[in-house]
Parts: structure tokens; C-alpha cells; sequence
């Protein structure tokens, strides 16, 4: 795996915590809250932090699609972690695996050529 190739992989494990905890913060403090209570200044904020983590997760994604050419049901199960709530939790755990597996075989590799 290239440096490009991992470094879009890791912004994508990065981005993927904040845009899962984004959105059952919306809901939970941004719907419930303005719905229970009087408290209706948190929805817009949280709607556009969420929106913004939102998109910046997709274009990520879209970016490792291009560089590590994965296959169209990958992205596709990564953009529906983004739809669920907490999906991006087991997202990030699953790319932390694969992080960990290509630096084993790189180190592999250079293990074998030296």
C-alpha cells in the first residue's frame, strides 16, 4: 500500500468517530430535547455540525475508493455506516484492522526482500 493510499484510509478512520457520534447527538439532544422541553437552540448547530461531518466523511470515502480501489459493495457498506447511528464506530474499528493488516504485510515485505 502506498503513502497516498494510506493516508486517505486514516482520514477516513478519523472522520468516521466524530460523523457517529454527530448524528445520535442530533437526535438526542437536538429532536428530543427541542420536542420535551424549551431547549430548541441546539438543533440548528448540531444539524450543521452534523451536516458538515457528513460530507466531509463521503468525500473521504469517495477519496479511498479512488485510491484503494475498493470494490462497489465496500463503499457501499461504509456510506451505510454513515447512515446509522454508531455505524462509524464499527466502521473505524474495521479500517483499524485493515491498518494494522497492511502494516504487517509491508513489514512482511520488507522482511522478505532484505
Amino acid at each position: 500500500m502506498d503513502i497516498k493510499t494510506a493516508s486517505a484510509l486514516h482520514r477516513l478512520r478519523l472522520i468516521s468517530v466524530p460523523e457517529a457520534l454527530s448524528f445520535p447527538a442530533l437526535l438526542i439532544f437536538g429532536s428530543l430535547l427541542s420536542r420535551v422541553s424549551d431547549i430548541d437552540y441546539l438543533m440548528m448547530p448540531l444539524g450543521i455540525l452534523h451536516g458538515i461531518l457528513f460530507v466531509i466523511y463521503a468525500v473521504f470515502l469517495l477519496d479511498v475508493w479512488n485510491k484503494a480501489k475498493w470494490p462497489l459493495k465496500k463503499v457501499a457498506l461504509f456510506f451505510l455506516f454513515a447512515l446509522l447511528p454508531f455505524g462509524g464506530l464499527y466502521g473505524e474499528r474495521l479500517l483499524k484492522r485493515d491498518e494494522a493488516d497492511s502494516v504487517i504485510a509491508a513489514r512482511a515485505r520488507e522482511a522478505a526482500q532484505a
